[in-house]
């Protein structure tokens, strides 16, 4: 498949439970390995190329990084299907760790997903504070390089692209660079067309990009990202519900949604082999 035939085609990336959503806000919300897999699965099944993939700990379902749940998922994704893994490497950066919380954030990349995420910025993230220093996102990007895995830089407010354009002057990024535009997150660029015009300006021009938006902003800018060229994202790790106060049956359920909308919008939805294409990953 070339790059130029599958690339007018939509990518849609399902984030099935992420670090926030609890089973008490959402009792079907995915938290041992195997329902992660089975919801990736599904999703897959129903129209996303891409699976971003945290971890939680079974018996609690707090978030965890331990790599043995990681492992269970990425086997159990990949014996069933072609579709791409983006693991995390989302973590608390807790001072006096020394390097030890580098490496546990990294871990994931031994694994070798297509795509891992890469958090480039510090901020305020809800009640927390999210520590990304700069020599962090350096050296995750060089041990992306070295586990041949496509960084996607997260971008939760305009600074954070400044600091991405730093990445890639330094050439620690291949081309073309992916991005994930995260808006209404807690602390973050809200989730408004404005701001997503905005963001998607400040981009390069040959970057990959998709965007989310949390809550009832889910739908609203996955529509815009479509129209701008951009992909989707969609799930449970962003958005509970189908529609306000009705909370959606599943994480393909959005995935669903997200492909008619897609389809409504006249535009076609990337299988996972086209997503290699136009991301530049081999198979």
């Amino acid at each position: 498949m070339r790059q130029e035939d599958a690339a007018h085609k939509v990518i849609i990336t399902a984030a099935v439970t992420g670090s926030g959503p609890t089973r008490q806000m959402h009792p079907a919300l995915p938290v041992t390995p195997a329902e992660i897999a089975q919801a990736a699965l599904d999703c897959w099944r129903a129209g996303a190329a891409v699976a971003h993939i945290h971890v939680r700990c079974p018996v609690t379902g707090e978030p965890s990084s331990d790599l043995s749940l990681f492992q269970e998922v990425v086997e159990r994704v990949r014996s069933a299907s072609d579709m791409l893994l983006n693991l995390t490497t989302s973590g608390l950066h807790i001072p006096g760790q020394g390097d030890e919380w580098i490496e546990r954030r990294l871990a994931p990349l031994t694994l070798r997903p297509e795509i891992a995420s890469l958090d480039i910025g510090s901020m305020n993230l809800g009640d927390r504070i999210f520590i990304n220093p700069p020599g962090w996102a350096e050296t995750a990007a060089r041990r992306m390089r070295q586990w041949g895995v496509k960084p996607e830089i997260e971008i939760f407010d305009v600074g954070h692209l400044a600091q991405a354009r730093e990445l890639l002057k330094k050439g620690l990024l291949d081309e073309p660079p992916l991005f994930q535009l995260c808006m209404g997150v807690r602390g973050g660029i809200p989730a408004t067309p404005e701001n997503l015009l905005f963001l998607k300006g400040l981009l390069p021009a040959n970057a990959r990009w998709s965007a989310l938006g949390v809550g009832r902003a889910q739908l609203p800018t996955a529509a815009l990202a479509v129209l701008l060229g951009g992909g989707v994202r969609v799930g449970f790790e962003d958005n509970l519900y189908l529609r306000e106060g009705q909370l959606a049956r599943s994480n393909a359920e959005l995935v669903e949604t997200a492909v008619n909308l897609i389809h409504a919008l006249q535009q076609d939805v990337a299988s996972p082999q086209e997503t290699r294409a136009i991301l530049g990953i081999p198979r």
